[in-house]
């Protein structure tokens, strides 16, 4: 870990300091916790105190400290100078003399995100990296947390374990507390064994979910991942799930995840078979990226970014197995699998920006593009999730293919698993890739060439073909010819939020952020656009009259080639003998009753 900044502590430091926070919120509506931090057998002459900028497993910089106030320094109740070095460095003035420093801050939480802080009159969350400070030269120090609830009745769950004193835990070192998410209030709490293991299902908020539906299917997913890497490397583990308004996302821990999923998703079976994805997604990252991480994650510098290009590794290949776990489970069929697969391949193929920013690229700019998308973004970016999923998706095809489906990529996640998850020793992209080419036996090196340092299409027909598969081009009827933009309404104004490089709109001057108003002198609302522009044929030259920063413009428009608005997986026609074969023995089902 870098420590550009940091002071060492000096050659007078004779013992190990003791490190102790307490966590209060007494008055839960201010969205305001309170935080004391003892560090006992203090005897360096400065403190230095750093609040991460980021927290692991979400790649953006996110300046926590910009939450912090109220920041003071005492030793023997008498007041010690402080001042900051930088955004996220405090650094306390002490005496040799002092025994006991005691910091005390404020941490304003009103984000309800999976990697942030909440605090309201229901309940209360945080994330380690979002409220504790970093004693820089001591993170490997065991450091204790006291919880002071507002009310009797609220009781704290996090995977930490807890020590003889009432609401305290310990985290064996500063990594183990950033990792270690605490939920406190009146939250739903249910218990259930995969395996032997000990797990936890926490939810707070209110919604349609059914708990006593869920947590067997849940098992079902533990069960299916613990079986292709050979049981569960842990005793307890948690699933913290918040039910909001919008939220939907997780964030994956080492001994736990948070989930945060709309209240009144669960009900209808294609919502219910997605939250059951993202319980996959998040619980296959104790494995990938939790423990099989890049060699750039293997220690976190908190204080900047940490860059790789093997994010699509690390998220692509776990969203290709958030698919295939669901279905490996008996949560859903065959058919749902390839629905959701077909979805992704028409997100990518509908993704101008697939043919500009590489696979690699995406992961390694995820800091300043993935999570900060412009109005150019659809243009000039595609998710490391998306193409890496589909990239992984390939590579477990081509694999079957070459092994009549007795190796997959189920053997490059347990070789990576041994060679470099057991033993928590980073990778580089090239031990990577040797893995994959061990497994399948094939030089790899044009593969990764052209789909993950390059821009060139994915190939999907060449790998779907053994398989009897391929993709087909859907054009709804009476296809309208194509503009380029893409609009929705915003506060009863119809907004261009989207226009696609060398479109019909993009050469006529159409810019994002304009308000579409009409065609042709006729108004037009966004949910109209699509069947508008089907009373005009191919070439034909419309007028678009849009408001520009409030100025009227009028734009002439030649429009293009209808194009398609979906893709599909769907059989060959007369499938082989063999292909058929190799369906079966891939999905362990006919093809023709895949697609039935």
């Amino acid at each position: 870990m870098t420590e550009a900044t940091a002071v060492r502590p000096n050659s007078k430091i004779s013992a190990t300091p003791q490190i102790l926070y307490r966590v209060a919120m007494p008055q839960p509506e201010s969205h305001l916790f309170e935080v004391s931090l003892n560090l006992t057998d203090w005897k360096s002459p400065v403190l230095d105190l750093k609040l991460p900028v980021w927290t692991p497993g979400s790649y953006l910089v996110r300046e926590y400290a910009k939450h912090i106030q109220n920041f003071t320094a005492t030793a023997r109740e008498k007041p010690l100078l402080w001042h900051k070095l930088s955004k996220n460095h405090w650094r306390v003035t002490t005496t040799d003399l002092e025994e006991t420093i005691t910091i005390k801050y404020r941490v304003f939480a009103h984000e309800l995100s999976v990697r942030t802080n909440h605090l309201d009159t229901t309940h209360a969350y945080f994330n380690g990296a979002a409220l504790f400070f970093r004693v820089p030269e001591w993170e490997k120090q065991a450091i204790s947390v006291t919880i002071v609830p507002p009310k009797p009745e609220w009781r704290v769950t996090t995977p930490l374990p807890t020590l003889d004193e009432p609401n305290t835990f310990i985290a064996a070192d500063y990594d183990t507390l950033v990792d270690s998410p605490f939920e406190i209030g009146c939250h739903e709490l249910h218990h259930f064994e995969v395996l032997g293991k000990f797990h936890e299902l926490a939810i707070w908020g209110k919604g349609n979910v059914d708990a006593i539906k869920m947590i067997p299917d849940i098992q079902k997913i533990v069960q299916v991942e613990a079986e292709m890497f050979g049981g569960l490397p842990y005793e307890k583990y948690l699933f913290l799930l918040h039910l909001s308004s919008q939220g939907n996302g997780g964030l994956e821990h080492k001994y736990s995840c948070s989930l945060n999923y709309p209240r009144l998703g669960f009900r209808a079976k294609e919502k219910y078979d997605h939250f059951m994805q993202l319980v996959a997604h998040e619980f296959f990252h104790l494995w990938n990226v939790k423990r099989i991480r890049p060699k750039a994650l293997e220690v976190f510098d908190y204080d900047r970014e940490n860059y790789t290009p093997s994010l699509w590794f690390c998220e692509g290949t776990t969203s290709y197995y958030d698919i295939i776990i669901p279905l490996r489970a008996g949560i859903y069929d065959v058919k749902s699998f390839f629905n959701n697969l077909s979805k992704d391949i028409t997100r990518l193929l509908t993704t101008p920006g697939r043919l500009v920013q590489p696979l690699s690229e995406s992961s390694w700019d995820a800091w300043i593009k993935l999570y900060r998308p412009d109005s150019n973004s659809g243009n000039s970016q595609i998710s490391y999730y998306l193409k890496g999923e589909l990239v992984s998706f390939m590579l477990d095809i081509l694999i079957r293919d070459r092994h009549n489906n007795k190796r997959s990529l189920d053997d490059v996640m347990r070789q990576m698993w041994q060679q470099f998850g057991k033993s928590e020793v980073g990778f580089t992209p090239e031990q990577l890739q040797q893995v994959i080419e061990s497994v399948a036996e094939i030089e790899l090196t044009d593969f990764f060439n052209k789909y993950i340092d390059d821009v060139e299409e994915l190939p999907f027909n060449r790998y779907l073909e053994p398989f009897g598969l391929q993709i087909s081009a859907d054009m709804e009827d009476n296809a309208a010819p194509y503009l380029g933009i893409k609009a929705q309404a915003e506060n009863g104004k119809e907004v261009i939020k989207f226009v696609e490089a060398d479109t019909p709109a993009a050469i006529a001057g159409i810019n994002a952020g304009d308000e579409l108003l009409a065609i042709n002198g006729v108004r037009v609302q966004a949910t109209h656009l699509s069947d508008r522009l089907k009373d005009y044929q191919l070439y034909d030259k419309i007028q678009v009259s849009v408001f520009h920063q409030d100025e009227l413009r009028t734009y002439d428009v030649t429009l293009a080639d209808p194009r398609p608005n979906k893709y599909q997986i769907v059989p060959v026609d007369r499938p082989s003998a063999t292909q058929q074969q190799n369906f079966q023995a891939w999905l362990a089902v006919p093809l023709e009753a895949a697609f039935d």
